[in-house]
Protein backbone atom coordinates (compact mmCIF):
# COMPACT_ATOMS: atom_id res chain seq x y z
CA UNK A 1 0.00 0.00 0.00
CA UNK A 2 1.53 3.26 -0.91
CA UNK A 3 1.98 6.35 1.02
CA UNK A 4 1.27 10.01 1.00
CA UNK A 5 3.96 12.31 0.13
CA UNK A 6 4.64 14.76 2.62
CA UNK A 7 4.63 18.88 1.42
CA UNK A 8 8.13 18.63 1.94
CA UNK A 9 9.18 15.60 -0.28
CA UNK A 10 6.59 16.98 -3.03
CA UNK A 11 8.60 20.33 -2.71
CA UNK A 12 11.67 18.77 -3.35
CA UNK A 13 10.41 16.29 -6.34
CA UNK A 14 8.81 19.36 -8.11
CA UNK A 15 11.90 21.44 -8.33
CA UNK A 16 14.89 20.41 -10.52
CA UNK A 17 16.74 18.33 -8.02
CA UNK A 18 18.31 15.41 -9.11
CA UNK A 19 17.52 11.61 -7.41
CA UNK A 20 19.44 8.64 -7.08
CA UNK A 21 17.10 5.80 -8.17
CA UNK A 22 18.53 1.98 -7.20
CA UNK A 23 17.33 -0.76 -8.19
CA UNK A 24 18.05 -4.59 -7.49
CA UNK A 25 20.39 -6.56 -10.27
CA UNK A 26 19.89 -10.64 -10.71
CA UNK A 27 22.39 -11.56 -8.73
CA UNK A 28 20.72 -9.57 -5.70
CA UNK A 29 23.31 -6.91 -5.95
CA UNK A 30 22.17 -2.87 -5.75
CA UNK A 31 22.47 -0.59 -9.15
CA UNK A 32 22.44 3.06 -8.48
CA UNK A 33 21.83 5.53 -11.14
CA UNK A 34 20.83 9.55 -10.83
CA UNK A 35 17.61 10.43 -12.64
CA UNK A 36 15.62 13.03 -13.62
CA UNK A 37 12.59 12.62 -11.59
CA UNK A 38 8.61 14.12 -11.90
CA UNK A 39 5.34 13.56 -9.46
CA UNK A 40 1.63 12.69 -10.39
CA UNK A 41 0.23 13.01 -7.70
CA UNK A 42 1.54 10.94 -4.83
CA UNK A 43 3.16 8.99 -7.84
CA UNK A 44 6.70 9.04 -8.65
CA UNK A 45 7.94 8.99 -11.92
CA UNK A 46 11.64 8.37 -13.97
CA UNK A 47 11.87 7.84 -17.44
CA UNK A 48 14.12 5.34 -19.00
CA UNK A 49 14.29 2.47 -21.64
CA UNK A 50 12.71 -0.62 -21.55
CA UNK A 51 15.50 -2.34 -21.99
CA UNK A 52 18.10 -0.20 -19.55
CA UNK A 53 19.46 -1.71 -16.57
CA UNK A 54 16.62 0.08 -14.52
CA UNK A 55 13.95 -1.18 -17.11
CA UNK A 56 15.05 -4.98 -16.74
CA UNK A 57 16.18 -5.07 -13.26
CA UNK A 58 12.23 -3.04 -12.20
CA UNK A 59 10.77 -5.65 -14.63
CA UNK A 60 12.22 -8.87 -12.41
CA UNK A 61 12.00 -7.15 -9.03
CA UNK A 62 10.14 -3.97 -8.86
CA UNK A 63 11.64 -2.80 -5.44
CA UNK A 64 13.54 0.57 -5.50
CA UNK A 65 15.03 3.15 -3.77
CA UNK A 66 14.98 6.56 -4.31
CA UNK A 67 17.44 9.22 -2.72
CA UNK A 68 16.59 12.85 -3.13
CA UNK A 69 18.87 16.06 -1.74
CA UNK A 70 17.95 19.77 -2.61
CA UNK A 71 20.32 21.57 -4.76
CA UNK A 72 19.90 24.67 -2.79
CA UNK A 73 20.23 23.22 0.79
CA UNK A 74 22.07 20.15 0.01
CA UNK A 75 21.26 19.24 3.85
CA UNK A 76 17.98 18.98 3.19
CA UNK A 77 16.51 15.16 1.60
CA UNK A 78 14.55 12.46 1.10
CA UNK A 79 14.81 8.84 1.33
CA UNK A 80 12.16 6.59 -0.54
CA UNK A 81 11.20 3.17 -0.75
CA UNK A 82 8.65 2.15 -2.90
CA UNK A 83 8.09 -0.32 -5.89
CA UNK A 84 7.05 0.26 -9.53
CA UNK A 85 3.47 -0.34 -10.18
CA UNK A 86 3.26 1.42 -13.84
CA UNK A 87 5.66 0.76 -16.98
CA UNK A 88 4.09 3.49 -19.18
CA UNK A 89 5.10 3.79 -22.56
CA UNK A 90 6.29 7.10 -23.72
CA UNK A 91 6.54 6.78 -27.68
CA UNK A 92 5.48 10.38 -28.24
CA UNK A 93 8.46 11.98 -25.61
CA UNK A 94 5.72 13.73 -23.85
CA UNK A 95 7.15 12.72 -20.03
CA UNK A 96 10.83 13.03 -22.06
CA UNK A 97 9.74 16.63 -22.91
CA UNK A 98 7.95 17.74 -19.48
CA UNK A 99 11.50 16.50 -17.37
CA UNK A 100 13.75 17.85 -19.98
CA UNK A 101 12.07 21.23 -19.76
CA UNK A 102 12.13 21.07 -15.91
CA UNK A 103 15.51 20.39 -15.67
CA UNK A 104 17.32 22.07 -18.63
CA UNK A 105 14.38 24.01 -20.22
CA UNK A 106 14.33 22.67 -23.72
CA UNK A 107 12.47 19.55 -25.29
CA UNK A 108 14.36 16.31 -24.84
CA UNK A 109 17.41 16.32 -27.37
CA UNK A 110 17.05 12.41 -28.47
CA UNK A 111 14.02 11.35 -30.56
CA UNK A 112 15.31 8.18 -31.28
CA UNK A 113 14.53 6.52 -28.33
CA UNK A 114 14.20 2.87 -28.50
CA UNK A 115 11.00 1.41 -26.03
CA UNK A 116 10.74 4.62 -23.95
CA UNK A 117 9.19 3.99 -20.47
CA UNK A 118 8.03 6.12 -17.53
CA UNK A 119 8.63 3.76 -14.46
CA UNK A 120 5.64 4.83 -12.04
CA UNK A 121 6.75 4.16 -8.38
CA UNK A 122 4.50 3.67 -5.30
CA UNK A 123 6.31 5.31 -2.13
CA UNK A 124 5.79 2.85 0.64
CA UNK A 125 7.96 5.06 2.85
CA UNK A 126 9.42 8.17 3.14
CA UNK A 127 11.96 10.06 5.38
CA UNK A 128 12.97 13.55 4.89
CA UNK A 129 15.08 15.48 7.07
CA UNK A 130 17.07 18.96 7.24
CA UNK A 131 19.96 19.22 9.22
CA UNK A 132 20.39 22.75 10.82
CA UNK A 133 23.88 22.96 8.75
CA UNK A 134 25.01 25.32 6.03
CA UNK A 135 27.33 24.34 3.28
CA UNK A 136 30.84 25.17 3.15
CA UNK A 137 31.85 27.14 -0.12
CA UNK A 138 34.01 24.68 -2.25
CA UNK A 139 38.35 25.05 -1.72
CA UNK A 140 39.53 25.89 -5.25
CA UNK A 141 43.50 25.48 -5.99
Amino acid sequence: MGIKLSNEVKQLVDRSNFAHLATIMSDGSPHSAPVWIGREGDHLLVCTEAGSLKGKNTLRDPRVSLSLVDFVDPYSGVQIRGRVIERRPDPELKYYDAFSLKYVGKPWPYRNEESPIVLIIEATRALYSKQPFEHAPAKTG
